[in-house]
């Protein structure tokens, strides 16, 4: 068994127009809306082997904290700047790339490549995966290069407006 997690980076503050896009912050809500959906995780013990993110700012903001959350070290986390508006054939061949040792994998990026990259395997495709959203993808496989979406066994789909 093989578990993805595909988050989505917390709402990001477009207040310094002048700010490249990869530098901006995460706004009021984004603050707000990080430790809501870290502790929904806590709640579920999720814990990741590995945490792949984009290194655009609002990304890292979204997941370190979330790490913290989980009491995970730092050194669980991988930036990837390819995941800067990634794909979601780059993201399916990354995935299929990683270290079969890592049962659980979370990965922190952006749209509209995460929500292509989810829909790939949902039966219900998620018209807009929203900022911070989460979706866990459970696939009975041993190997990442198997995984499919014949192979999926279990999916959940959680975001901040998301009433529990």
């Amino acid at each position: 068994m093989k578990t993805l997690y595909i988050v989505r980076h917390a709402k990001s503050s477009w207040k310094d127009p002048g700010l490249e896009d990869h530098q901006r912050p995460l706004n009021k809500r984004g603050r707000r809306d990080v430790p809501v959906m870290g502790s929904r995780l806590k709640a579920r013990a999720v814990r990741p082997d590995l945490i792949v993110t984009s290194d655009a700012r609002r990304a890292l903001d979204t997941a370190i904290p979330i790490a913290e959350m989980l009491g995970l070290e730092r050194s669980v986390i991988r930036r990837d700047a390819g995941l800067y508006h990634a794909s979601d054939a780059w993201i399916l061949e990354r995935v299929k790339a990683l270290d079969d040792g890592w049962q659980q994998v979370m990965i922190v990026g952006h749209n509209p490549g995460l929500n292509e990259f989810v829909n790939r395997f949902l039966t219900s495709p998620i018209p807009n995966l929203p900022t911070v959203g989460i979706v866990e993808l459970g696939f009975k496989i041993d190997a990442w290069q198997a995984i499919d979406q014949k192979r999926l066994v279990h999916s959940i789909f959680d975001f901040p407006k998301n009433v529990p």
